[in-house]
């Protein structure tokens, strides 16, 4: 058996190797780099792909995050709610655009963000809300764009884990996640689910001021070269990482059955041999929510989960806590945060998450491996 990864881009890239050297090659005999075509092609089957949402491709998720509040028209103490628990970046662009991040508790099975704690968070500070569908699951998008019509709330949805994931509505409608919102940003870090070879990321909505807004904005403020309307920044797709994500994009939907297949195996299996959850909780899918697993992640009881990542290591199987520390405890923030609700979930999860490996190329040969290590390890705990 070959080394075991968390992520394995390599064997996904031989799979689809002469389709993406064909495109690299073009971008690079063209020499068109900065906005190409590739990049106009990519964001047009993009938007089809996700039911005719206006595209704005960026240099990265963090600055997907940072235009959608820009093109908002915030004002520095306004607040955004945001989950505790969730990587940096969904908070940190509220810091740096001087809007106080409001963070509030998650569901303690589904890592996202607490409909509960949402509703006793807001203010008349209150301007904008920002689900984060972590690890590849929706989060409750429905009664979460109720709240927001209720009190007149934006809502941007950090899309950067679901990209390909779906939401079902009570009345059986389906949309994509990141269209939901008034805005969606999602990431291609290598690897996301939609991944590129380098930085990408990208802005949704389905208000076409708005996209002229954020294209705007994205563009150093101009609609015109050297006029410029607004203040803004300089964040572009590079053309040859679109040309690589045209070709993924084509087979984005395999790759989350994929993963979901591999998820439905770990949890059976884990569920066999701890059908208790004595010391394992394994993934939880929410009916309205079509998971796509960009992580797949446990809950440790016991205090043991720092002890099962180094066991695991020892038999040469990675694993990630995502994330060690929940926002509201990083010394970045404290100075700026207001805690919407109270935050012990958040904190809960922090002490017990743990990722197992997780990608498209994953094998039944190496899930049967880690899930007898797993099972040793009930054994040892007994």
């Amino acid at each position: 058996m070959d080394k075991i990864q968390m992520v394995d881009l390599h064997g996904q890239y031989l799979k689809i190797k002469d389709e993406i050297d064909q495109g690299i090659r073009e971008v690079i005999d063209s020499c068109q780099f900065i906005n190409g075509p590739a990049v106009k092609n990519f964001g047009e089957h993009l938007s089809q792909y996700l039911g005719g949402s206006e595209v704005i491709p960026c240099a990265n998720g963090t600055d997907a995050l940072q235009i959608a509040l820009m093109a908002l028209g915030l004002k520095p103490g306004d607040e955004v709610i945001v989950p505790a628990f969730t990587y940096v970046a969904s908070a940190e662009v509220i810091g740096l655009l001087q809007l106080t991040p409001v963070m509030v508790d998650v569901d303690y099975r589904t890592f996202n963000i607490s409909l509960d704690a949402l509703r006793e968070a807001i203010t008349p500070k209150t301007k904008a809300i920002i689900p984060v569908h972590l690890f590849g699951q929706s989060s409750d998008m429905e009664p979460i764009m109720e709240i927001a019509r209720q009190y007149g709330l934006y809502v941007i949805e950090d899309n950067a884990q679901s990209l390909g994931g779906s939401y079902r509505f009570r009345d059986g409608k389906v949309a994509k996640t990141g269209t939901i919102g008034t805005i969606g940003c999602t990431s291609f870090f290598p690897s996301k689910n939609l991944g590129c070879y380098g930085d990408g990321g990208a802005i949704f909505t389905s208000d076409q001021e708005l996209a002229g807004k954020l294209r705007m904005i994205a563009n150093h403020g101009q609609k015109v070269k050297y006029y410029h309307s607004v203040i803004g920044c300089n964040s572009r797709l590079d053309t040859i990482q679109a040309a690589i994500l045209d070709v993924k994009l084509r087979h984005l939907d395999e790759y989350c059955v994929a993963r979901h297949n591999a998820a439905k195996y770990y949890t059976q299996a884990i569920r066999q041999i701890d059908p208790e959850e004595r010391l394992f909780a394994t993934p939880v899918e929410k009916n309205f929510s079509m998971h796509v697993y960009h992580q797949y992640t446990l809950l440790v009881n016991e205090g043991r989960r720092d002890d099962l990542k180094k066991y695991l290591s020892e038999q040469g199987i990675p694993s990630m806590i995502y994330y060690p520390l929940p926002l509201q405890e990083q010394e970045a923030f404290k100075p700026i945060v207001r805690k919407g609700s109270e935050l012990a979930n958040a904190k809960e999860c922090a002490d017990r998450v743990l990722s197992l490996p997780m990608h498209t190329e994953l094998t039944k040969e190496t899930q049967d491996y880690i899930i007898e290590k797993l099972q040793q390890y009930i054994k040892e705990c007994r």
